[in-house]
């Protein structure tokens, strides 16, 4: 007769430890080679003070985790890390073919971000405590969207005015969207059976209820509004995609897929009739090629030669520092995915965008594992965000949809979003540790607040949870 003997569900923190050497020694590596691509010799003059400084940052943010999320996934700070290290590099080489010197900067700016993440981990002890903060979120999002638009603080750079000035430029979109994937959280576990089963039937497709209705108008007018005041394609794209994904996880119905490919269209189709600046990016994005539009003063000469870089590079790239990104507009920042294309081919960008689908799917694997309808629709909501935003950043770059002004996650040059990117991992760390704590572990902290919200809506066990659980296993 064989014994079984419980044991207790490992941390994953060894494993962590594990990948963030190889996430170092890849960015690392990268740098090097960069160095020597070049044309110069040995290690570059600062190499011991950034391998020093690195090592020590990523120790002490490791043991952080460690000490405050146990159990959190092993994989969401390694991946990130690996990307951001990447990116370093691919700034580095951009800065030696334009003579600039971004790589400094952006280098310094890692650092606060990684700070950033270990602050979430430590002052968020429970996920579920953002649920208190749903409206509040969506006021804090709106207020971060409308900046921009105050005079002497707002800043237009390239044609769009999605920056302000504090010092330095810093794009608040980029903190909206975690604010509305709160809001979105909270609002949609408290709605969904109204959003979901409610409402009359017509041409098969349940239709909600008009009270229920409005938000989703709200959202949509939201977006749209950004579009025509601010002329981010980008950031509208992103924060309708982000609400009409969490809906379609919330509630099970292919009809809010529907419902919002239809708004999204028809609200585009009205504003490139109207607007000229985003007229002119379905010109570019439709007629790249004609010699008029590549010519002309805001035409697609940026664009096509990102496409020429891209091809240049082939299957396994012309080589780390061999390149010629200088020729690409915005290399190291809207175009640093051309740049990458180049410089390690198609083969090794398509190992850069599995590290994204690692985190999203790891994100993914943590709302299935989660016992709350809350946490479940922010996780997801967050890996939506990650994917959606690759998406429109891959796809302007590579003509699949028109050029937009987001960053590529982690790896193009630009604090705000690489700041807020780092927070999301915190975000992800905190929620996965929730996820994989074992019943025998120590008990969430501020988990009292969880007694004022109705029986309903918190219990763990209820059958709209697996029903989530199961809608979240079909993605």
């Amino acid at each position: 007769m064989s014994v079984v003997t419980q044991t207790s569900p490992r941390s994953g923190r060894l494993p962590e430890a594990v990948l963030l050497g190889l996430a170092l020694f890849s960015g690392l590596s990268a740098y090097c080679l960069v160095h020597l691509g070049v044309g110069e010799s040995g290690l570059p003059p600062s190499f011991p003070q950034i391998f020093l400084v690195t090592v020590l940052t990523t120790a002490g943010a490791h043991i952080a985790v460690r000490r405050f999320a146990p159990y959190a996934d092993p994989v969401f700070f390694p991946a990130a890390l690996a990307l951001n290290g990447l990116g370093l590099a691919m700034i580095y080489r951009v800065d030696i073919a334009e003579e600039t010197d971004h790589a400094s900067n952006q280098l310094l700016l890692s650092f606060v971000a990684i700070a950033l993440m270990v602050g979430t981990v430590i002052v968020l002890r429970n996920h579920r405590t953002l649920r208190r903060f749903t409206w509040t979120s969506l006021i804090a999002g709106i207020v971060l969207l409308l900046l921009p638009m105050v005079p002497g603080l707002g800043r237009t750079i390239n044609g769009a005015r999605i920056w302000i000035n504090i010092g330095m430029s810093f794009q608040p979109a980029e903190l909206a969207k975690i604010c509305f994937a709160v809001f979105f959280a909270g609002y949609l576990v408290t709605e969904r059976d109204n959003l979901s089963l409610a409402g009359p039937k017509f041409l098969g497709i349940r239709w909600p209820k008009a009270r229920h209705f409005i938000p989703i108008l709200a959202a949509w007018a939201a977006c749209m509004a950004v579009l025509v005041m601010e002329k981010d394609f980008g950031t509208a794209i992103l924060f309708f995609g982000l609400f009409v994904g969490m809906l379609y996880v919330a509630t099970e119905r292919v009809s809010w897929i529907a419902i919002g490919g239809l708004l999204a269209a028809l609200g585009v189709a009205v504003i490139v009739s109207q607007v000229s600046h985003v007229q002119a990016r379905f010109t570019v994005w439709l007629h790249a090629l004609d010699p008029d539009v590549y010519d002309s003063a805001h035409g697609s000469f940026q664009l096509v030669q990102g496409l020429f870089g891209m091809a240049s590079g082939g299957l396994f790239g012309t080589g780390l520092g061999q390149g010629y990104p200088n020729k690409v507009y915005a290399a190291s920042s809207d175009f640093i995915i051309a740049s990458f294309a180049e410089e390690i081919g198609l083969i090794g960008l398509l190992a850069l965008l599995c590290i994204y689908l690692i985190i999203v799917v790891r994100g993914l694997r943590t709302a299935v594992v989660l016992r709350d309808g809350f946490g479940k629709l922010l996780v997801t909501g967050i890996a939506f965000t990650v994917a959606i935003q690759c998406f429109v950043v891959v796809g302007g770059v590579t003509r699949l949809i028109p050029l937009t002004g987001l960053a590529m996650p982690f790896l193009a040059h630009g604090g705000s979003a690489l700041m807020t990117n780092w927070i999301i991992i915190g975000l992800l760390l905190r929620i996965s540790d929730s996820a994989r704590r074992p019943a025998t572990a120590d008990p969430l902290p501020s988990d009292d607040f969880l007694k004022t919200i109705p029986e309903l809506e918190k219990d763990s066990s209820s059958n709209k949870n697996d029903a989530l659980e199961t809608q979240v296993v079909k993605l």
